[in-house]
Parts: structure tokens; sequence; C-alpha cells
């Protein structure tokens, strides 16, 4: 029990209903990507029997440059709500914008790779390294749009001066969307790519 104004009240009651909302959504957003990475694992090693492409066609040096654009993006975002607890608005704008700007990019180093590989006749259709590659790259991929669509929106309050306390809970709980799916990139890259350049 914890005391919020005269009244005590549980943890849970106290606790934010945005962020609790965020934890649950990512719960299922845990199970939902976990499944498509097993099922790029699972069918791997069918692959060859399909008669198409395999992970040798991927720009692992490349991507890996974008990884980092992104996971940095984890790091202004954090900036962001460092500069809002320390009442400094302007850095709070400044980061979200370098933030926006780094997610941009890693789509744009996506977008790259497709069309490389649309160029080589390489689809989603392309047997099952095509299915399986290409699903679980979108849907990450469809995943950041939507977190910078969120950050877009936060930039333009933070610039219109409506974060003024120490503390914004669109802020957090935003930030849980944008590590997450910053985090599972990292599980997205070491799966894919790692395993394709040491392979």
């Amino acid at each position: 029990m914890i005391e919020v104004g005269k009244r005590r009240v549980s943890r849970l009651e106290a606790a934010d209903p945005n962020l609790i909302g965020m934890v649950l959504f990512l719960a299922g957003e845990v199970i939902f990507f976990g499944l498509l990475i097993l099922a790029y694992l699972y069918y791997r090693g069918q692959w060859a029997a399909t008669g198409g492409p395999t992970d040798d066609v991927l720009d692992v040096p490349l991507t890996a440059l974008f990884t980092a654009l992104l996971l940095a993006s984890s790091v202004t975002y954090w900036l962001a709500e460092r500069s809002l607890a320390r009442g400094q608005r302007r850095g709070v704008w400044g980061w979200l914008l370098v933030t926006l700007l780094l997610g941009v990019a890693f789509l744009i180093g996506q977008a790259v790779e497709w069309m490389t590989l649309f160029a080589e006749g390489i689809t989603i259709g392309s047997g099952l390294f095509g299915t399986t590659f290409f699903t679980l790259t979108g849907f990450h991929g469809f995943h950041v749009l939507m977190g910078l669509v969120a950050i877009g929106v936060l930039f333009v309050q933070a610039a219109a001066g409506a974060f003024r306390g120490p503390h914004s809970s669109a802020l957090a709980t935003t930030a849980l969307y944008w590590h997450f799916v910053d985090g599972v990139w990292v599980v997205v890259f070491s799966v894919v790519y790692l395993w394709a350049l040491l392979s």
C-alpha cells in the first residue's frame, strides 16, 4: 500500500494505466514475434529443398550499420526522457527529432535491402527463405513505422511546449514500445543476419 493524496491505495491502483496497457500489449507481441522467429528457424533447414535462395544473399555489413542506427535511437529516446526530467524542454523535442531521423534511416536501410533482393528476383514467393525472411522483417518494419508515428506525434507536442513536468505518461509508454521494438531487432539480427554470416 502507498499513499496517494490522503488515501491509501495498492501499488496496482497507483500504477499508470497506460503503462499497464502497454506491458500487456507487448506481452502479446513477445508471443507474436517469438512464433515468427521460431517459424524462420524451423524452415531454415528446408530452404535448399525448395530450390529457392538462401540467406547468403543478405548484406550483413550494411544491415549491421542500420542496426546500429536503430539501437542509437533507443539512446536518443532515453536522452529525451532525461531532458524532460531535468526540465529541458528544447532537449525533449531535439532528442525526439534525432530519434525520428535514426528510425527513418533504419527503415530506408531496410527498403534498400528489400529493393536489392527484389532486383535479384527474390520476393516473398521465392521459396521458404523469401516467405520467412520478408514476413519476419516486414512485420518488424511495420512496428518500427508505427513507433515512428507515435514519436512523431510526441515530437509535435513537445515542440508546441506540451511537456512541462518531470514525467510524461505518453513519453514513458512510447519508450516501452520503442525499446521493445529495438530489442526484437537485436534478436532478429542475431538469428537472421549473424547466423548467415557465421554459416
